[in-house]
């Protein structure tokens, strides 16, 4: 048996316990705590016992039961009952108070969290005469509860020895060595504890639990906080808003770059703290509420899980994953609102809006419909008609109703907040100068925010008559709420003070830290102008964006993603179709939409796969282990360089070099190009050397065919590091088929990046199987079909078709709906002239094919009923 551990992991403590109390025999190996011991797992997990038969055991109690099996010593009815009590109450109160303690720095509220476990502990203690907790023997309760509580008990910082319970206060340590536990450090995933000195493991009666010492020192160093001398990057996803499933669009848009460069940032050795969340406030999550018969509240517990659930199976990797609605956030939001008050940066203004009287509140847009002013479709919204396309003022709409309870809303005037974005135009122009000419912003970033700023700021509301929302504090406007987009980018801070209390380090730290965003381009606006002016005015020494990352839009085939229609792959589905988590994150990666618009496709994806993944870099990487495998006994031989060997070393380390270039400048899919390049290199070079027909010669050609093996096998241990951001388990699977150690990346992507030797003559590797499957005509024709959904027809096979089809017209009702929302958005962010007349394009074609499925003439009907 071997049992892995780590340095620092609370956990190991007991398996190590277990171990030196039943004298089993086992191997110990230290690992980093970071590394996969498991194979078939996603994640580290330590401590792991492999077994003799090759299978593995992760759990902690579960290694120390079985250890204590393999001695004969099988667990009583009673010792089940405190193996159970400390799974399910002592360790969630432990995590609690420890959390707590170290990272909070409340270590006198210990007791509340622990009083209750240590008083049913005492009360069993002395029910009891026995020397053990269950009898005249050490149990495996005995070594799983007191190596669980000895942190809390045995240090003094800790402020709970003097309130514990009689039985419990008298715990001490035995005093014969454990050699090979010195020095143990203890950490968890809420902090870290290092132990100097640890003299024992076996436990007494109540009167003598423990006896010997163990000195305890407390260092807060698992939370990842600024360091001096180190690159320390702050990097955000845009928030996903709550109540929308994510498509392969969002994804790739938000947190899948973003995952990238984190993953990228931690390989190059900078100090990182990745943070996204939920965006939970707003009058979508009130509509959708009303929709479910669900509270706002319960509304947004129900998607948070959806999306974290998504994010988890796309593997991505937020060091917090949030929400917005939390007290945090009102703090937040609320002191940096009452700043721009206290620096004369909010304006009040008066807004003629729609109020419904029965309903006691004013009308949100997307609570009032009523009849177009121009056109006199009858369903238009208070902001836009979607057959005319033409925008609306609310109070414009004829006969309007309140959509909730359908009564006529009245004019009522209704003051407002505005952020005045003109008073902080300068200091935003400077800054803009600044952030754009030194950080790595895209093209698209820069365009969209010059075109804001070419004609003028206006002040922007920063309020709304809303209930399910920020509260504003100001006693003038107690009835309303923060406007989202004032709101929501907040959520980045308030999300990262609920990871740490030290959040100030990070976001008001611009001299230390560098902010990243990540995002699509529709929300460009909100990070480069309306937010940085929120922060600017604050005049509170805020971390403003240093690199801003916007790509454009991703396409579904040849149409849009709709899930109303059934139309696109969308988060919650991507994992039913059997395609691995990380083929989707290559594929979406590959077709990043980084200059312009992109479009998913099934057949590109197939093609993809079957030719990069699989013929292509799974082929080289395989090749080179088996080579390793079947010629050399599993062995990389010694290597003796060519001429040929070193120009294909220079050339592998170009690539390298220009995939490093290109990351630190966030250009992730052209640096993915690099990967696929070295890895056709090597599939050259094997074909050229034919190591298969060389192994079969002379002692000469067996040299080379040991070279060339060996090379291989390098370069594709050097690949499994350039594959870590784009496919974490891939990259794992290659190591841990090369049996290649965690560090073996460390060198080669420092400074500009250098291709070394890591698997050097004589290493011997793990077992290579392929990586990749191919992916079958008829599955994907299958998968197409499914995710296809209604599609909408050409206007000119529509417009064909007289007889009424009210199935499509309800399907090229959404359709429209969409599309009007979409120019809505473009024309809100004052789009280039040419993208808005190309989408409101699109959007008459729609009203045609929905004009022809209800049967109506396709003519425009201004242009008919036009008279002169």
């Amino acid at each position: 048996m071997k049992l892995f551990v780590s340095e620092g992991n609370p956990h190991c403590l007991k398996v190590l316990a277990a171990l030196e109390v039943t004298g089993a025999p086992c191997d110990v190996q230290y690992v980093n705590h970071d590394e996969t011991v498991v194979p078939f797992l996603s994640r580290p997990t330590l401590p792991a016992l492999l077994l003799p038969s090759g299978l593995h055991l992760f759990s902690p109690n579960a290694i120390c039961q079985y250890l204590f099996e393999v001695k004969g010593q099988e667990s009583s009815d009673l010792c089940s009952q405190w193996l159970e009590w400390e799974a399910t109450d002592l360790q969630p109160a432990l995590l609690q108070a420890l959390h707590m303690a170290v990272l909070q720095g409340k270590a006198s509220n210990l007791p509340k969290f622990l009083q209750g476990p240590l008083n049913y502990l005492d009360q069993g203690l002395s029910k009891r005469d026995t020397t053990y907790l269950t009898g005249e023997a050490v149990s495996l309760a005995d070594v799983v509860l007191w190596a669980a509580l000895y942190p809390v008990l045995s240090e003094p910082s800790l402020a709970l020895g003097k309130q514990t319970t009689p039985h419990v206060s008298k715990v001490q340590f035995p005093s014969h060595d454990i050699k090979q536990m010195l020095p143990f450090r203890v950490m968890c995933s809420e902090c870290v504890l290092a132990v100097c000195y640890m003299n024992v493991v076996a436990f007494r009666s109540p009167q003598i639990l423990f006896l010997g010492l163990i000195e305890i020192h407390l260092c807060v160093c698992s939370l990842s906080l600024p360091q001096e001398g180190k690159r320390n990057i702050l990097l955000t996803s845009a928030l996903p808003y709550v109540n929308n499933v994510p498509h392969l669009g969002n994804i790739i848009g938000c947190v899948l770059s973003a995952d990238v460069f984190s993953r990228y940032g931690r390989l190059r050795g900078w100090n990182l703290l990745f943070v996204c969340g939920t965006d939970e406030y707003g009058t979508a999550t009130e509509n959708k509420a009303r929709e479910e018969g669900l509270t706002p509240q319960q509304i947004c517990d129900k998607y948070h899980a959806v999306h974290a659930c998504i994010y988890e199976w796309f593997q991505i990797d937020f060091d917090f994953f949030g929400r917005t609605t939390t007290e945090k956030q009102t703090e937040i939001a609320q002191n940096i609102f009452w700043r721009l008050h206290k620096h004369g940066f909010l304006v009040e203004d008066t807004v003629e809006q729609l109020r419904c009287e029965s309903c006691q509140r004013f009308l949100a847009d997307r609570f009032v419909e009523g009849t177009c002013p121009h056109c006199s479709y009858p369903e238009a919204r208070g902001d836009q008609c979607d057959k005319c396309g033409r925008l609306i003022n609310a109070v414009e709409l004829r006969e309007p109703q309140c959509k909730v309870c359908r009564q006529t809303p009245v004019v009522r005037s209704s003051k407002h907040l505005f952020l005045d974005l003109p008073k902080l135009e300068p200091q935003l122009e400077q800054w803009l100068d600044r952030s754009t000419s030194t950080g790595d912003w895209t093209a698209n970033a820069k365009q969209i925010t010059r075109s804001w700023l070419r004609d003028g700021l206006k002040p922007r509301c920063i309020t709304r008559d809303l209930k399910w929302g920020t509260p504003v504090p100001h006693p003038d406007f107690k009835e309303k709420v923060f406007y989202v987009w004032f709101d929501a980018p907040i959520g980045y801070l308030s999300i990262t003070a609920n990871y740490t209390d030290q959040w100030e380090k990070w976001w008001k730290n611009p001299s230390q830290v560098e902010l990243y965003n990540f995002m699509a381009k529709d929300n460009v606006p909100f990070h480069s102008v309306v937010f940085p002016c929120s922060l600017l005015g604050a005049q509170d020494n805020y971390t403003l964006v240093s690199h801003l990352v916007a790509t454009e839009y991703l396409n579904y085939e040849d149409t849009k993603f709709s899930k109303s229609r059934g139309v696109g792959v969308f988060g919650d589905m991507a994992k039913d179709t059997g395609i691995p988590s990380d083929v989707w994150r290559f594929y979406l990666l590959y077709v990043r939409p980084e200059g312009q618009d992109s479009a998913f496709s099934w057949a590109d994806m197939a093609t993809k796969n079957n030719s990069e993944l699989l013929n292509n870099l799974g082929n080289f990487i395989n090749r080179a282990g088996m080579f390793v495998t079947k010629f050399f006994e599993g062995c990389v031989p010694p290597m003796e360089l060519q001429q040929e060997d070193k120009k294909l070393l220079a050339l592998v380390s170009w690539e390298l070099q220009q995939y490093i270039q290109l990351m630190d400048k966030v250009k992730i899919r052209d640096a993915l190009k690099h990967i696929l390049n070295i890895s056709r290199h090597g599939n050259q070079y094997i074909q050229v050397n034919e190591p298969w027909k060389k192994i079969k010669g002379g002692d000469a050609e067996r040299q080379r065919a040991g070279t060339v093996t060996g090379v291989s096998v390098n370069i594709a241990c050097l690949l499994s590091g350039m594959l870590l951001p784009y496919m974490p388990t891939v990259s794992q699977t290659i190591r841990d088929q090369l049996n290649a150690p965690q560090s073996c990346h460390n060198a080669m992507f420092e400074g500009t990046g250098t291709f070394v030797c890591t698997l050097r003559a004589g290493h011997r590797i793990g077992t290579v199987s392929p990586l990749f499957q191919k992916l079958e005509v008829d599955q994907i024709e299958a998968l197409k079909k499914r995710f296809g959904g209604q599609q909408v027809f050409d206007v000119y096979d529509v417009a064909m078709v007289n007889a009424v089809d009210p199935e499509k017209a309800k399907q090229l009702t959404q359709a429209v709906t969409e599309q009007g929302e979409k120019v809505r958005a473009l024309k809100a962010q004052k789009a280039e002239k040419a993208v808005v007349t190309a989408e409101v394009a699109k959007l008459l074609d729609l009203k045609k094919q929905l004009a022809a499925a209800e049967g109506k003439n396709t003519e425009p009907a201004p242009q008919k009923n036009k008279k002169k």
